[in-house]
């Protein structure tokens, strides 16, 4: 299972797709859309993604704020969640001023579309792929809508069923992509490290036949090691330029250096995985001689006597006859003197 994103080919083998997650966390301006976007380089993402969304289209004016939008940006009688929203609209203009300095930059644009009028624009501005919110895994008629569009799909799964996961990459495929992700993912922010339950990944891999991964709202650092090592394909987190800026996700997001070290523990990671097949390593050579064991001389053995067990000992070094053939050496005889200590080799016994 694999596919492409831009350049970046994604599946088992190849290095995880680190996505760094800006979101809304630009509160609306383009320079610090534009900072974020170097951060994202400079911490070593593939890819940098924000948010496409029309608020009209994806909420009504008297949605409630949950809890955590409360905490952060105060409550609905401060600011609507409907007017929240509108600060954190990126125009058309403002895409494209940002794709433009990704691709000066050299990192992969991304965004989330949280409706059909958005994912058209992104369309039109020729993402290479479409992120899903959680938000949206049950949405299914917004799911056929992209998946028509024929490019690779990661969808997020926090707060959902295994049932409505099944059914977000069945509408999926029945609208024939198949280049489809699961993302194991917690719907609280910051979320609980004992909610993580890495073990999804294993779950969705087996059940949904399809590249798995992990969009990350835990503040811990063993998330990136532990999703790296159980085979997580793509990996996504929250960042900012400054957690106190003024904004609903910048209390959750990574600063700039906690991107960079949650990055680069998944590329040491990858590097500690390294490859399933077991073989000597060049660095391992002078020690599998001088470290392991051969068949030695216990005592002075004579020319031409037949050798008994108790004759010989296992020591180090190891470049002689090794123990596991200590059974063609007893009964044979020697064709020479073996003094006590020598390493046997089988030059120094009759074969016969």
């Amino acid at each position: 299972m694999k596919f492409k994103i831009a350049d970046n080919i994604i599946g088992d083998g190849y290095p995880v797709f680190f996505i760094a997650e800006a979101g809304v966390n630009h509160n609306g301006s383009i320079e610090l859309g534009r900072k974020l976007i170097e951060i994202a380089k400079e911490a070593g993402a593939d890819a940098v993604k924000f948010q496409t969304f029309k608020t009209e289209n994806i909420i009504t004016k008297t949605a409630p704020k949950s809890t955590y939008h409360i905490e952060t940006t105060g409550s609905d009688e401060d600011q609507s969640w409907f007017d929240l929203l509108k600060t954190q609209e990126m125009s058309k203009e403002m895409h494209i001023e940002m794709i433009e300095h990704c691709k000066s930059v050299g990192i992969i644009f991304l965004s989330t579309p949280y409706d059909e009028e958005s994912a058209d624009l992104l369309e039109s501005l020729d993402v290479p792929a479409f992120k899903i919110a959680s938000t949206d895994t049950s949405n299914i008629p917004l799911l056929r809508y992209i998946a028509k569009k024929g490019r690779p799909m990661i969808i997020s799964s926090a707060m959902a069923t295994m049932e409505e996961v099944e059914n977000a990459v069945a509408a999926v495929r029945e609208e024939g992509l198949n280049a489809v992700a699961m993302l194991q993912c917690t719907g609280n922010y910051p979320a609980k490290l004992t909610d993580t339950n890495l073990r999804v990944l294993q779950t969705y891999r087996e059940q949904l036949q399809c590249i798995v991964g992990y969009s990350d709202h835990t503040p811990d650092l063993i998330n990136p090691i532990a999703a790296t090592a159980m085979g997580a394909n793509i990996y996504e987190k929250h960042f900012t330029v400054d957690r106190d800026l003024p904004g609903p996700d910048h209390r959750m997001s990574l600063n700039p250096e906690e991107l960079k070290e949650t990055i680069q523990v998944i590329r040491n990671t990858e590097t500690a995985l390294g490859n399933p097949q077991k073989q000597v390593l060049e660095g391992e050579k002078e020690n599998r001689i001088k470290l392991r064991k051969s068949v030695v001389a216990n005592l002075n053995i004579k020319k031409g006597e037949t050798i008994e067990l108790e004759m010989l000992a296992l020591k180090r070094p190891g470049h002689g006859i090794q123990p596991i053939d200590i059974n063609k050496v007893v009964g044979k005889k020697t064709i020479k003197e073996i003094p006590d200590g020598t390493v046997l080799l089988f030059d120094m016994i009759n074969d016969k």
